[in-house]
């Protein structure tokens, strides 16, 4: 198995882990309030989405991730052009063109 497989299914057992235990006691607690057999049907709630939330991190993460980076590359700003260097350098970035610290 690959290292990049390897770690998509880690990431994906403890995504669902998390996600599941929060979600289903949530969902449980909404249902049921605290009552008295309110572990036993988190248990039993936990046990039956785990399986599912994990073929859904899988199958959908990889595909979520891309779409995350497209909406990050377009609301992501240029930094501001130097005016002390160069009109055209971006700021702070200690190149040839803008050696400036800002």
């Amino acid at each position: 198995m690959s290292e990049a497989l390897r770690l998509r299914c880690v990431f994906a057992f403890l995504m669902s882990l998390v996600m599941t235990l929060l979600m289903s006691a949530w969902v449980t607690w909404l249902n049921i309030g605290l009552q008295a057999d309110f572990l036993p049907r988190w248990r039993h709630a936990f046990f039956a989405a785990w399986p599912v939330a994990f073929c859904a991190v899988m199958l959908f993460a990889p595909r979520v991730q891309q779409i995350s980076r497209a909406i990050v590359a377009r609301t992501t700003r240029p930094a501001p052009a130097c005016p002390v260097c160069s009109p055209g350098a971006p700021a702070g970035t200690g190149t040839a063109a803008c050696s400036c610290p800002r």
